[in-house]
């Protein structure tokens, strides 16, 4: 059975929550779980004619020196749990305060906001933990430069592996585009695991369909409310991110190239298609949860019948055992010899004449 497949998800992400109450505006505040780790920064330039090279630093400070490189330059942060080294690379890059206080703020909504000199963009990371099988929610925020792009990730971003090994390898075509061909690919591998959770959480809904026919209890109606509940929090981080690929189609900001933005638009079709597949799940949940209580009623209704024949079969040997049961003298088959076998006899014909009877009307 794989309808435990989904055992928790981080509530507290669909709950927005803002700075403390009197801050001013743009204050740059950290809200989300508690975090100890270092803040990692790397950096991965690269263009087409020559070796891309990944590099880790230890300050903010350091990247002068990669800035100056020709080509594009993705710059990766992880740990955003540090307000002043986001300080820091806002006044490096220009990114206004606001921008900042969303980034540290990892219960934002996935959105996009054009200024002058970058484009700022925020995405949620659905994925599952092989381990737990937990669904873990993370916030990725992008900052889209004209020859760089900043993502700022809450933990290791091992979802982006693979992008980083095709870009270090010269495999596709990211070398021989401009940064936000690159935005484009990171946006591409956050909805192909949207579409992995739809397909694991299909595979859950397939499963307990089984066990709702099978032998339906207390734990299904408990996984139904869980995967309707799941389907509704995809739905939420879904639905704004197409507004925001929506956007970018329409954009003429100058950061948008008219060579990516078919890209963009196939982005855009993958959430209208994960929207209609999760409308479509969620069809499936509510009519899960009717094929529950009509298979619980159906199998009362067996119990009910059984011992309702059961109880008919009673009714007579009951009052033929009460009958002789009774402290009369005067019964004369009390003193009869075969009496005792005639009683027996009368009550396993009788039996056997309502059982009968229960099969000729299809009752058994």
């Amino acid at each position: 059975m794989r309808r435990n497949i989904l055992k928790k998800i981080d509530l507290h992400k669909f709950v927005p929550r803002t700075a403390q109450k009197g801050s001013i505006p743009g204050t740059v505040e950290y809200i989300g779980k508690t975090r100890l780790e270092d803040v990692n920064i790397e950096v991965l330039e690269y263009d087409e004619s020559k070796t891309a090279e990944l590099h880790h630093l230890g300050s903010i400070k350091e990247l002068e020196g990669y800035l100056v490189h020709p080509g594009i330059k993705w710059i990766q942060i992880t740990g955003v749990h540090n307000p002043d080294i986001l300080s820091e690379i806002g006044n490096r890059f220009g990114i206004i305060s606001l921008d900042l206080e969303d980034i540290a703020n990892t219960t934002q909504r996935p959105r996009i906001e054009e200024r002058d000199e970058y484009i700022f963009l925020v995405f949620k990371v659905l994925q599952i933990t092989p381990t737990t099988r937990e669904v873990n929610i993370e916030q990725i925020s992008l900052i889209l430069g004209t020859d760089y792009v900043i993502s700022f990730h809450e933990t290791d971003p091992k979802v982006f592996e693979t992008l980083r090994t095709r870009i270090l390898t010269g495999k596709g075509r990211v070398r021989k585009m401009k940064s936000d061909y690159l935005v484009f690919t990171i946006i591409d591998i956050i909805i192909d695991h949207y579409f992995s959770l739809i397909e694991d959480i299909g595979e859950s809904i397939e499963a307990l369909e089984e066990e709702l026919v099978t032998s339906p209890g207390q734990s299904s109606q408990e996984a139904i409310y869980k995967i309707k509940r799941r389907l509704g929090y995809v739905k939420k981080t879904i639905w704004p991110a197409r507004e925001v690929l929506n956007q970018i189609q329409r954009s003429d900001h100058q950061l948008f190239h008219d060579e990516t933005r078919i890209y963009f638009r196939n982005n855009y079709d993958h959430t209208i298609q994960i929207i209609e597949t999760l409308e479509s799940l969620r069809d499936l949940t509510s009519g899960m949860m009717d094929l529950y209580l009509s298979t619980v009623s159906y199998k009362m209704n067996e119990i009910m019948k059984v011992l309702t024949i059961f109880s008919t079969i009673f009714i007579p040997l009951t009052f033929f055992a009460g009958v002789y049961g009774m402290n009369f003298k005067n019964l004369p088959e009390l003193e009869w010899k075969w009496g005792y076998f005639l009683f027996w006899g009368i009550m396993v014909v009788i039996t056997i004449i309502m059982l009968l009877f229960f099969r000729r009307r299809k009752w058994l």
